[in-house]
């Protein structure tokens, strides 16, 4: 078909096939001739900025997006594109403006474009900000797992840990095959010394999902340490290919680029131990306002479940128990009970069962509930 008949649409979707295949160059080149026949498609304009900030052209990618955005200046994706370009180029003004822009124009409800601004920031280590974009991602879409997850990176990153293993544990509720924040929590909770309750989680794990050989090393020790295993052990076999696979010889660039990704912009050097978004990835959870009039021992919690729980800490908790429909015949104190070996078993925390308060507090530093306010 000669490329005067072409819609815009068509060069799009050709370019859009060619870059999920990281073939970037053919995707320009496919843009490129788009444009010579519809230069004002926000569309292409747009599918070559984000093809140039794939090939990490970055210069070229700001020109795109701002080529869009002057034909339709609050284009969500020109903005959102051209607010990740300012962040890679070490513009941080620049680019939270495009974001804050974004929230101006309402798409806090797009919970897709709050990922993405949230993963941008994530990498570029503004925390507190990617956290505030994770958060309404999670908000917009409360069933989604990816969302769920990257809250428990962020807030592992802030040092929230209770709020870490609430969110991770959320995604593992929703969807408990989800490998990534599994293998997350697990090298959280190994961190932590709660070797029990990492072994539990890596075991809930396949070799070849992991992607990092030090979730492999990790599982292999805790196997042959609680299972008394010899090295050579059969069953260890599987975890030991996957490290195999992983420990290819060093390439010489890839040595450079992590060194480079080892400092941050000033020169100061990454904590080592910290663990970052596995597969890649406002400050404080900001607390609900107390309404006037209300009462003082009113307190609110979030479950795994999604559940809204509101009440004194008593009251909390006999809503907890019956949104379990599993503890629907169970006392009150064998609930807790139960719950609280749950807890031992998965994360390693110790809940006191002496009454409520300290049930709930225990329960949301084990990542069982979150506590809101």
């Amino acid at each position: 078909m000669s490329e005067a008949f072409r819609s815009s649409d068509e060069f799009d979707e050709q370019a859009h096939q060619l870059y999920n295949q990281a073939r970037y160059d053919e995707a320009i080149a496919i843009l490129r001739d788009g444009l010579a026949v519809y230069p004002q498609s926000v569309e292409l304009h747009v599918g070559l900025g984000y093809a140039f900030l794939a090939r990490e052209d970055y210069a070229w990618a700001k020109g795109a997006f701002t080529a869009a955005l002057v034909i339709e200046p609050d284009h969500e994706d020109g903005l959102a594109g051209l607010g990740e370009v300012e962040l890679r180029m070490g513009n941080k003004v620049a680019g939270l403006k495009a974001f804050d822009r974004l929230l101006a124009l309402g798409f806090q409800e797009d919970h897709d474009l709050m990922l993405q601004i949230g993963r941008a920031l994530f990498r570029e280590g503004h925390l507190a900000q990617a956290h505030r974009f994770f958060e309404l991602a999670a908000s917009a879409e409360p069933e989604c797992e990816e969302a769920a997850a990257c809250m428990g990176y962020v807030s592992h990153r802030l040092a929230k840990e209770g709020a870490a293993l609430f969110w991770l544990r959320r995604a593992l509720a929703i969807d408990p095959t989800f490998a990534e924040p599994r293998i997350y929590l697990a090298n959280l909770l190994y961190d932590r010394g709660e070797s029990a309750a990492a072994l539990f989680h890596f075991e809930g794990t396949d070799p070849e999902e992991h992607f990092d050989e030090l979730g492999l090393f990790r599982t292999v020790e805790l196997k042959r340490m609680f299972y008394r295993l010899a090295d050579d052990d059969r069953s260890l076999a599987p975890w030991y290919q996957r490290v195999s696979e992983l420990m290819t010889e060093a390439d010489p660039i890839e040595d450079l680029l992590a060194e480079i990704e080892s400092t941050y912009r000033d020169g100061a050097v990454k904590d080592p131990n910290q663990l970052e978004l596995f597969g890649t990835m406002l400050t404080e959870l900001q607390q609900m306002q107390r309404k006037s009039g209300q009462r003082p021992d009113h307190h609110q919690v979030t479950t795994l479940g999604g559940h809204q729980l509101r009440g004194t800490w008593e009251e909390i908790l006999l809503q907890f128990k019956a949104s379990d429909q599993a503890s629907a015949h169970q006392s009150l104190p064998d609930f807790m009970a139960q719950l609280a070996i749950r807890g031992k078993r998965e994360t390693g925390v110790t809940i006191p069962t002496t009454d409520a308060e300290a049930f709930i507090q225990g329960a949301a530093e084990a990542g069982v509930l979150r506590i809101v306010h």
